[in-house]
């Protein structure tokens, strides 16, 4: 059973690759698996929302998942996204998933009917009374409907040890700071948003798991460690330099930005799956602006 702390530092919510006959790129996705690796981070995040998901089928999730594990030759640990708005339809997911070569789930509030808080412990409780893996929240309200809500997520945290970590996503520093003040002793706490994590470090987060370490795994890596390391000063400097980028990458929506960033690198084509679109010319000429000038203005003199 993998450490919690083995899922701190950087994880990368990677994205899935498609070709021009919009069918998933194999060769891509572990040309991307190797280069974030080699960046620095420090986990694997499969199957997420800036995977797009909800587009594939069951067979293309199994794919993907298939060619990551190889692509990673257990260099580092993979997290598998698996949640869902039915509790008992997930619970029986998860007991016919096969598990091998993962080691940890990401699973999200269930979303659209909004369950009370009440609803939101239940649910995980029954996920992790038959979980054979540990458990990692996912809050992001944004996108479901329901938050989390800091005294539930500590309950949680506290009756079952197989729920090790949250990836916080709410934008509320006030109820990160008390996850992070209530919590039980080796419960992480990890940034859901690349914006924030900076200032979710410096009040005693773990880590984070992060879209932008896709297209800039060395420099986001290398800003997480340093604030582990409470070096703020370059922290600060690596945030600030990969700052304008964040906020392109997100201004149409996730996956678009960070895969235009990847085309750019020449890592993946720059397709995405409806109801998903690429940027707009008007979003990706600013995009490619700062990219150019993070890696002659910024990067090379860093």
């Amino acid at each position: 059973m993998i450490s919690p702390q083995q899922l701190s530092g950087t994880g990368v919510a990677l994205v899935t690759p498609f070709n021009q006959q919009n069918q998933i790129d194999h060769q891509a996705l572990g040309s991307l698996v190797d280069f974030v690796i080699d960046g620095g981070v420090n986990f694997l995040v499969a199957l997420g929302t800036t995977a797009e998901t909800p587009t594939l089928s069951d067979k293309e999730r199994a794919e993907v998942i298939k060619t990551i594990k190889k692509a990673n030759n257990r260099r580092v640990p993979i997290v598998m996204g698996l949640g869902g708005n039915n509790t008992s339809q997930l619970a029986d997911i998860i007991h016919k998933t096969d598990f091998d070569g993962i080691d940890a789930i990401l699973s999200v509030t269930p979303f659209y009917n909004k369950p009370t808080q009440e609803g939101l412990y239940q649910h995980y409780k029954t996920i992790a009374k038959i979980s054979p893996l540990p458990i990692i929240l996912y809050n992001v309200p944004s996108r479901t409907g329901s938050n989390l809500e800091a005294d539930t997520c500590i309950r949680l945290a506290n009756e079952f040890e197989s729920i090790i970590a949250v990836k916080e996503a709410s934008g509320d520093l006030m109820q990160v700071m008390d996850i992070i003040k209530h919590k039980p002793e080796g419960f992480l706490v990890l940034s859901g948003d690349d914006a924030t994590t900076l200032p979710i470090l410096s009040l005693g987060g773990n880590g984070v798991i992060s879209v932008i370490a896709n297209g800039y795994p060395k420099a986001f890596s290398q800003m997480v460690q340093a604030a582990q390391n409470n070096d703020y000063i370059k922290a600060r400097r690596l945030h600030y330099g990969l700052s304008d980028i964040m906020h392109s990458v997100f201004t149409e929506g996730n996956p678009a930005g960070i895969k235009a960033v990847l085309e750019m690198r020449e890592i993946i084509d720059n397709q995405l799956r409806l109801p998903l679109v690429p940027l707009t010319d008007t979003t990706y000429t600013i995009l490619k602006a700062q990219f150019r000038a993070f890696q002659s203005e910024f990067w090379n003199a860093f």
